[in-house]
């Protein structure tokens, strides 16, 4: 089986290419995965997913959970010698409503700077927790397209 991928053939130690932050939501598994195939990084990365993405790293509703992503991107790095972290959160968030309200998701143009703002912040926070790192910060649409921000 393993032939037919030989990007599996890797260890569960060495230079891996990133960390990937990404939402629970179950209709994002395979978009992520297109996306990283499509930068060419499948079997690359390390991922950690938990609800919200980057939100659960940042918003206060859930700041009982940051110890726990910190903990994952430290073993990652010690592990996989990963470069960066790529957060991708996506559009109609539950755990953005959770976090911020309906309001702050209320129409796109709202979404877009609630997630923003949290991409933003976890980008802030992880320069000063682990200014070795690069970091890249995009919003998933539901088609699977990715809007960076920087």
């Amino acid at each position: 089986m393993l032939a037919a991928f030989p990007q599996f053939a890797f260890g569960a130690e060495g230079n891996y290419e990133a960390m990937v932050v990404t939402c629970i939501d179950p209709r994002f598994p395979l978009p992520t995965i297109n996306y990283m195939k499509s930068r060419k990084m499948i079997g690359k990365y390390s991922q950690f997913t938990f609800a919200g993405a980057s939100i659960g790293v940042v918003a206060p509703a859930f700041k009982t959970w940051a110890p726990a992503f910190w903990d994952n991107l430290a073993a990652s790095m010690q592990l996989h010698h990963i470069p960066k972290v790529i957060a991708i959160n996506h559009r109609d968030c539950g755990a953005a409503k959770i976090a911020y309200g309906a309001d702050k998701v209320a129409n796109p143009q709202i979404e877009t700077e609630t997630h923003k703002a949290a991409l933003m912040e976890f980008r802030k926070q992880v320069g000063e927790k682990q200014p070795s790192l690069k970091i890249e910060t995009g919003l998933m649409a539901l088609n699977g397209k990715v809007e960076m921000f920087s």
